[in-house]
């Protein structure tokens, strides 16, 4: 079991190094109803631009959506996607030790569907300093024993229901068996990103950045692959920009850095939990759905000025990508 869980992490952590990981979101229509073939053809169209995909994540809404349609969206994911298949895995709020057996649930629903590796959502039972560290490790531990499934953990920015991971504590995370790394969505606190990804390397892990406010900049601090949301639409900007830093081409990475910095800007804002809604009308401008389907029930409800500002800052982008 050790050996098996060794090779799957390191195998996981060579398909995600130097790559692009979406964060896809979930088209719905106004009344929360998944439609399969709408799906189908976002997945299809997805699947064509990034490496890999990490489902259930906040941008698909994945812990407000049912069961069944969690496990739709995975199976549709995994059905076209080559790379690798990783799904976000937390539980509601409710008592620590419930929410430890939800988050299992959830991590063993994903393994039965077929995912590679799994996103842990840092719970609001780690948020009391004193538990902090032992029920971080008490978390992700359970995950990786009832799966067997290589782990990312998550640092998110408290605004999102995130926890403050110490550089401590994230180098104790990270030298768990199963651990790949951390993805880092911090969206505005620069230093701490910056700390997070010495400390994630420092343990041997990977820092995988989610940081779409940041992106250019956190991969320039040492982040070794991207897990975004901004990928959710107009995919080819993400991967522009990945590509050219990894190639090692800096006047091409400039210059999509400084596009993407635009893009994300205009789509990545307050509301900040509107950037869902936003990624949708741009998928839906790119065609890869429906305006039928570009719809985010669960959040913030945004006017046509937002979607007409989404939009511009997609054509934008798209027509002058490298000024």
């Amino acid at each position: 079991m050790a050996d098996d869980l060794r090779d799957r992490t390191a195998r996981l952590a060579g398909q995600l190094r130097g790559r692009l990981v979406a964060a896809p979101a979930t088209p719905m229509d106004a009344a929360c109803r998944v439609d399969p073939a709408a799906l189908e053809k976002y997945a299809a169209g997805l699947a064509a631009e990034v490496d890999g995909v990490c489902v259930w994540a906040h941008t698909g809404r994945g812990l407000a959506l049912p069961e069944a349609d969690r496990a739709r969206v995975l199976a549709t994911f995994r059905a076209v996607v080559d790379g690798p298949v990783l799904a976000g895995v937390g539980a509601p709020d409710a008592p620590f030790t419930e929410q430890v057996a939800a988050t299992v649930r959830m991590a063993e629903a994903a393994a039965a569907g077929g995912a590679d590796g799994l996103m842990v959502f840092p719970a609001s039972g780690l948020r009391a300093a004193p538990t902090r560290t032992a029920r971080t490790i008490r978390l992700h531990e359970a995950v990786v024993a009832a799966t067997g499934l290589p782990v990312l953990g998550f640092l998110l920015y408290p605004e999102a229901g995130g926890v403050p991971y110490a550089p401590a504590l994230l180098r104790e995370l990270v030298s768990l068996p199963g651990m790949v790394g951390v993805k880092l969505a911090t969206l505005y606190q620069a230093v701490e990103c910056q700390d997070a990804i010495e400390a994630i390397h420092a343990a041997g892990g990977l820092a995988v950045t989610g940081e779409d406010r940041m992106f250019g900049p956190s991969l320039t601090w040492g982040a070794d692959a991207a897990l975004v949301g901004v990928a959710a639409a107009a995919p080819g900007l993400s991967r522009e920009l990945v590509c050219a830093w990894f190639d090692g081409d800096p006047a091409r990475f400039l210059a999509a850095s400084l596009t993407m910095d635009r893009f994300a800007a205009a789509t990545f804002r307050a509301p900040m939990d509107g950037y869902v809604q936003r990624m949708l009308w741009v998928a839906e401008r790119e065609g890869l759905i429906d305006a039928a389907t570009a719809y985010d029930p669960y959040g913030t409800a945004l006017g046509a000025a937002e979607r007409d500002a989404a939009r511009a800052a997609y054509e934008r982008a798209v027509a002058h990508p490298r000024r």
